[in-house]
C-alpha cells in the first residue's frame, strides 16, 4: 500500500486522488465520444464535466461525513471535511449528486435528459474501475479475512495489521472485485448503448446491475463495524435495494413514455 504517488515539495500527492481524478477524465473523453450516436453534441458530455465532478464530489463526501461524523469529525478541524484528495467518498451520494447536478445541467442547457443520461452512463462505470483502485492504495474499504491466494494484507498500523499483532490479517481484495465486476459492466453498457431501444434504458440497466453487483460484493466486505452494520445488511446493500427499484421503475416508466417499439429510438449499429 502506496498511498503518496509524489510530492510538490511538502505537498503531498495521493494515488487516491490521481485515480479518481484519471476515472473522471477517462469517463468524460469517452462520453465525449460516445454522444454522437444519440445525435448529441460531444460539447454536450464535455460541457456536463464540471457539473458531475462538483455534484459527485459533494454528494459523495457529503454522505461520508454523515456516516463517519462520530468517528472521523467530530471534534477535528473543521477543514478537514475537505480533504478529499486523502480519500473519505462514497460512492452511492456521488451517485445522487451527479444526478441531480445532470438534472440541472440538462434543465440550463436544454438538452434531452434521458439521451445524456444514456450517453454518460457507461461511463460511470469506467470511472469507478479507477475510483475502487483508488481506494485500493488507501486501504479504505477492504474485505473480511481471507484465505484465498488472492487475499491481501495491508503494513503495520492498519485495521487489518495493529501494531500489536504479530502478522497482518489477510483480507478479500474487495476493491480490486469491484474494479473487474465495473470493468465488465462498462463493456456491457457500451454494448447495450447501440442496441437500446428507448432513451434512459443504459441509465436504469446500470441501476439494476449495479445494485446487484454492489451488493454481492459487500458481502466480502471486513470495513464495517457494528454501528454501521443493520442486521447482516450493510449501509450499501440497504441503498441498493432503492436503487434497485428506481432502476426497475425508470425501465417500466421510461419503455412506455419513449415507446419502445418506436425504431427511430435505436441507436444505428454501423456494419
Amino acid at each position: 500500500m502506496h498511498p503518496i504517488a509524489f510530492k510538490f515539495g511538502t505537498w503531498p500527492i495521493y494515488w487516491y486522488g490521481v485515480l479518481v481524478a484519471f476515472g473522471f477524465i477517462a469517463g468524460l473523453w469517452t462520453a465525449s465520444r460516445r454522444a454522437p450516436l444519440s445525435g448529441l453534441k460531444s460539447e454536450h458530455a464535455a460541457d456536463a464535466g464540471p457539473w458531475l465532478i462538483i455534484g459527485a464530489i459533494i454528494g459523495a463526501r457529503a454522505l461520508h461525513v454523515a456516516t463517519y461524523w462520530k468517528e472521523s469529525f467530530a471534534g477535528e478541524p473543521w477543514l478537514e471535511i475537505f480533504m478529499v484528495q486523502r480519500g473519505g467518498l462514497v460512492f452511492y451520494g456521488g451517485l445522487i449528486g451527479a444526478s441531480l447536478a445532470i438534472i440541472l445541467y440538462s434543465r440550463i442547457r436544454r438538452v434531452p435528459l434521458w439521451k445524456l443520461a444514456d450517453v454518460l452512463t457507461p461511463s460511470i462505470a469506467l470511472g469507478y474501475v479507477f475510483g475502487r483502485l483508488g481506494c485500493l492504495t488507501k486501504g479504505c474499504c477492504y474485505g473480511s479475512q481471507c484465505s484465498l491466494p488472492w487475499a491481501v494484507t495491508y503494513p503495520r498500523g492498519h485495521e487489518t495489521f495493529p501494531n500489536h499483532a504479530e502478522q497482518a490479517t489477510p483480507v478479500h481484495p474487495t476493491q480490486v472485485y469491484d474494479s473487474l465486476l465495473n470493468l465488465a459492466l462498462y463493456l456491457f453498457l457500451a454494448w447495450l448503448y447501440r442496441r437500446k431501444k428507448f432513451d434512459g434504458q443504459v441509465f436504469a440497466a446500470y441501476l439494476i446491475c449495479y445494485a446487484f453487483m454492489r451488493s454481492f460484493v459487500e458481502y466480502f466486505r471486513g470495513d464495517y463495524d457494528a454501528a454501521h452494520r443493520h442486521g447482516v445488511f450493510t449501509p450499501a446493500q440497504l441503498v441498493s435495494v432503492g436503487i434497485l427499484a428506481a432502476g426497475v421503475t425508470l425501465a417500466v416508466v421510461l419503455r412506455k413514455l419513449n415507446g419502445a417499439t418506436n425504431p427511430k429510438s435505436q441507436i444505428p449499429n454501423p456494419k
